[in-house]
């Protein structure tokens, strides 16, 4: 038999209920005509009396029975709302259960991406802090080297492609005189400054690098103009002359009238001095860094190779002046994504330097920093890791000898620190390690360089320990060099001359630092009184 539900219960109940109701109403009726009989039937009474109480018992039975019912369909009602509500309340948990786990995720993203914000603010504070430093060094270091005659900086290339050791504020929109030693090194390269030329040379170099234009400018175009009268137009002077004139140009970002003076200039030097002259090779040098200020890394090109094939010709393959021009290209070649010959004039230019002029010649370290910089490019990081090793090993061994396990390099303290970080709570400072941070002096910035890009690319290999370990001694070296280049700040720029720019015997600039104006004006245009002219 299969089961009966509620519903056939309840209804079952109800005709029962309604049967012993009619029941009962009879049974009442046959009593009440029994009742107006005789005795004898007494004992059908009784037995109609029985009959109505079991009929009264089962209708009592029959209505706690619908009652009990009526309940469990009550209670079955209830019971299905719950399962409604459960059901409802399961799939609000897992919603909200799979939204805990978006949220937990996003968390996790949002910390970790704070965690990298951290890290690169405070590299970006620590370069803040060092390019305060930067501009200090560069503005007076430039001062005091002009006044001791050094005539290490580097090709003027490296004023087009600055790496880190030439860090300052500049910018596109923005001016920036090039040092007298530079600007001095690119007007003389390969050619002589003739007699009569030497003190406006000189006058003009002091004006541009001082950034006053509007002194240097006049004085070269009068000075052009004086030149073409007295010697024609295609004369190797008015060459020199207009060579001065685009430099100052190129320095206030006129670059359209630098580059035609530079192609006049280039013109003249080849119909007078020939097309393999070291002078004519100075043009085109400065013809390509024009270009590859203008982002003409194409028209650059040739005009460098032209410049390297003159020096290789006249110099020789292995001399360091051919080792510059190689550098040059280099960049110009970096700049258009050329790696496979970057590496090799790179190579090339460092084997030229550690034979003619020695491992330790500032030229090797830089060369190597440039190399290494075009390995990062390509994403070769082991091996721009092994050329900054080796900068900062050879600094460390000439600075404090032979390395072993007590005297160690910098980069092998901040690899260890880095190893050891997990170890204890706090590394203990390396302190002055040795005096490290004075190996970088003024004289040789390579070294604080190389840390920094050492640090950079601790970092971006998230060797934070080691990264900080390296910034921090960049950073004493710069303070330090700040506190040396203070020191030895003896003269000003107005009273120096570069030993580059050859200089008129009977006239010395350092003793006359006084000198106003119109009297160095008229020195230059051969009009100073109580001396003799300059020969014309």
């Amino acid at each position: 038999m299969t089961a009966m539900t509620q519903e056939e219960m309840v209804a079952g109940a109800r005709t029962v209920a309604a049967g012993l109701e009619a029941l009962r109403a009879e049974h009442t009726q046959l009593l009440a005509g029994l009742a107006t009989n005789t005795e004898h039937e007494h004992e059908k009474v009784s037995l109609v009396r029985k009959s109505i109480d079991a009929i009264e018992l089962g209708l009592g039975e029959a209505q706690v029975m619908m009652a009990l019912a009526s309940h469990l369909q009550s209670v079955e009602a209830e019971k299905q709302k719950l399962r409604t509500q459960v059901r409802r309340l399961c799939q609000e948990n897992a919603w909200l259960r799979d939204e805990l786990a978006a949220a937990q995720q996003r968390l996790q993203a949002s910390e970790q991406r704070v965690s990298q914000l951290e890290e690169e603010n405070k590299h970006l504070d620590f370069m803040a802090s060092i390019r305060k430093y930067d501009s200090d060094i560069n503005e007076e270091s430039e001062t005091s080297r002009s006044g001791q005659g050094d005539n290490k900086r580097d090709d003027p290339m490296v004023d087009l492609f600055p790496d880190d050791d030439h860090e300052d504020n500049r910018n596109n929109k923005s001016m920036s005189p090039t040092p007298p030693s530079q600007f001095a090194q690119q007007v003389n390269a390969g050619y002589e400054i003739p007699a009569r030329l030497r003190t406006l040379h000189n006058l003009v170099i002091q004006y541009a690098s001082q950034g006053r234009y509007e002194v240097a400018v006049p004085l070269c175009k009068q000075a052009l103009e004086d030149l073409e009268k007295t010697s024609g137009h295609d004369h190797p002077d008015v060459a020199t002359m207009l060579n001065i004139l685009a430099l100052v140009y190129r320095d206030q970002n006129k670059y359209k009238e630098a580059a035609n003076l530079l192609n006049d200039a280039l013109s003249i030097r080849e119909k007078t001095l020939g097309e393999n002259h070291p002078a004519v090779a100075a043009t085109l040098n400065n013809l390509a860094v024009l270009y590859g200020k203008r982002g003409k890394y194409r028209e650059a090109e040739p005009l460098c190779k032209r410049a390297l094939c003159i020096r290789e010709a006249v110099l020789g393959r292995d001399h360091p002046d051919v080792a510059k021009q190689l550098n040059n290209l280099a960049l110009l070649c970096q700049n258009q994504n050329k790696y496979e010959e970057v590496e090799q004039y790179y190579q090339r230019a460092l084997e030229i330097y550690e034979s003619k002029l020695g491992p330790d010649d500032p030229n090797v370290a830089k060369t190597k920093n440039n190399l290494a910089s075009c390995y990062l490019k390509q994403g070769k990081y082991k091996e721009a890791e092994t050329l900054y090793k080796q900068v900062l090993t050879r600094a460390h061994e000439r600075e404090f000898g032979t390395i072993d396990g007590d005297n160690k390099p910098i980069w092998q303290v901040a690899e260890e620190r880095e190893e050891n970080k997990h170890l204890q709570k706090e590394n203990a400072p390396y302190g002055e390690y040795g005096g490290w941070h004075k190996a970088a002096k003024v004289d040789s910035p390579t070294v604080t360089t190389t840390l920094k890009n050492l640090g950079a690319l601790y970092r971006r290999q998230g060797k934070y320990e080691a990264a900080e370990t390296l910034e921090d001694c960049a950073l004493r070296s710069r303070k330090e060099a700040l506190d040396i280049v203070k020191q030895s700040r003896v003269r000003s720029a107005r009273g120096a001359r570069e030993p580059d720019a050859p200089h008129d015997e009977g006239t010395n600039q350092a003793s006359e630092p006084r000198m106003n104006l119109k009297s160095k004006l008229f020195n230059a245009l051969g009009i100073n009184t109580g001396s003799n002219a300059p020969h014309q």
